[in-house]
């Protein structure tokens, strides 16, 4: 455009030249009229040149921004195309899981350990959500009443099948999860439900791990470190001086009540024989080599399962060691009484929850209620052990059941978030005693109960309180 534009410019100052000199050459009367023409006619032509470059240049601009236009637009439309695409692809998510919840149907998933080690235990577990799904079968979410389906899954006692099972769970589009009995399949669990933004509730999974670290998991129960230091508090205030602990190897939940009731127990000035547990392997039967190291302690205590419950009482007085015995939670079950035998009587346990305990408010209803319920079936009674009593366990799974419908309730919608929200809001009076949560999501505790083997039963013996 430059080059053109110095190009007329000459061409203008050669004209005027000729015109100047042209003028001096008075004697020449033609020339200056001829060369004032072309004069004329080249400046025409140079501003004609430039005015065709000038067009050219503002219609390449113009095609260039043409051009711009175009692709912009053309990556709107893609980027558009992609959002549809990926709204899309959520909604059928969305849908596919929604499709597996029936209209006006919430479902509940129910985690336990329905056969294995701890298989007794979590049916018993699960009977008090079965239960308390007959007395609660709806919930009122945002005006609308939904019937309320349990889910089972069995993670049969063991940590792999927990996270099969947990999956299935998530598959299924529950709600929120009850369980389970037994803390390593519950801790195992866990980073499959806060995936899933799917809250779940234990019943009496009292490892400290369940909770920490995972902010969808709460629990009803008391922790292993306040059952154990607890237990410890006991064992000092009946004068016990030296106590003998075994643990199963490997075991979350018993390695982790041993470790805090020797902790407990040598801060408040006992001593623990062997200065440490005695451990035992999963599945292992004959405790007498065990037994026999520990013969002359002030007292036993050995966190463990209702299968090796039974089988180390038993044992121990089968060698003539008349120290008393204490368990933890999980002992409160008449199958450790009917195993053991004779040799139960004056065993103690720590537990969550006595029928006959007379401190909490109402208790007297909802034990009316469950042993009318397992008695309209005798397959219920089965599998309470071949009896109407209440233990801890179902009660505390009811309590859950009925924590979670409340949840559901206040939340007024089955989101993930919302329901853990309204679920760690939870202010709730139940069979076993008030409910609240702390910010870890633990039940705020502040006693264990103590039961004794009594008469081939499980019987309220005291409440011992926390420091």
């Amino acid at each position: 455009m430059k080059r053109r534009v110095l190009s007329t410019m000459m061409v203008l100052s050669l004209a005027a030249a000729c015109l100047t000199g042209c003028s001096d050459k008075k004697t020449e009367t033609e020339a200056p009229a001829a060369t004032e023409a072309a004069a004329t006619e080249a400046v025409t032509e140079a501003a004609a040149t430039e005015a065709e470059a000038t067009e050219a240049a503002e219609t390449e601009a113009a095609e260039t921004e043409a051009v711009e236009t175009e692709a912009e637009t053309e990556a709107k439309e893609t980027e558009a195309v992609t959002e549809a695409a990926e709204t899309e692809a959520a909604e059928t998510e969305a849908a596919e899981v929604n499709a597996t919840v029936p209209a006006g149907v919430v479902k509940i998933g129910l985690f336990e350990p329905l056969t294995g080690q701890n298989g007794g235990g979590g049916v018993q577990e699960a009977q008090g959500a079965w239960y308390a799904n007959e007395v609660r079968p709806t919930v009122t979410i945002d005006g609308d009443v939904y019937t309320v389906e349990l889910v089972e899954v069995d993670n049969k006692s063991d940590k792999t099948e927990a996270v099969t099972a947990a999956q299935k769970l998530v598959a299924d589009g529950v709600a929120a999860v009850i369980g389970s009995y037994g803390s390593g399949v519950s801790i195992a669990a866990g980073p499959i439900f806060a995936d899933a933004n799917i809250p779940a509730v234990g019943c009496s999974c009292t490892n400290p791990q369940v909770t920490s670290g995972c902010e969808y998991y709460f629990r009803v129960c008391f922790l292993d470190p306040f059952q154990g230091s607890v237990m410890a508090k006991y064992a000092i205030e009946q004068g016990y001086q030296s106590v003998a602990v075994i643990e199963e190897l490997g075991d979350d939940y018993s390695t982790g009540i041993a470790n805090y009731f020797i902790k407990a127990f040598t801060e408040l000035g006992g001593t623990i024989v062997g200065d440490k547990a005695q451990d035992f392997q999963t599945n292992q039967s004959d405790f007498k080599a065990i037994l026999t190291q520990v013969k002359d302690a002030d007292a036993i205590f050995a966190p463990s399962s209702i299968t090796t419950a039974s089988l180390i009482i038993k044992q121990a007085r089968e060698l003539g060691i008349e120290a008393p015995i204490m368990g933890p939670d999980t002992w409160f079950n008449v199958a450790v009484i009917e195993n053991a035998g004779d040799s139960a009587e004056g065993t103690v346990a720590s537990t969550f929850f006595a029928e006959d305990d007379t401190t909490i408010e109402g208790l007297d209803e909802f034990v009316t209620g469950y042993k009318a319920w397992m008695n309209e079936d005798s397959s219920r009674i089965d599998k309470n052990g071949g009896n109407d009593d209440v233990v801890g366990n179902s009660a505390l799974c009811y309590d859950t059941y009925m924590v979670i419908c409340d949840a559901l309730e206040a939340a007024g919608t089955t989101d993930g978030e919302a329901l853990k929200e309204a679920i760690a809001a939870t202010d709730y009076n139940g069979a076993t005693g008030h409910i609240v949560f702390d910010e870890i999501g633990d039940a705020a505790r502040d006693s264990v109960t103590v039961v004794v083997a009594k008469d081939g039963k499980f019987q309220f013996l005291e409440k011992v309180m926390a420091d």
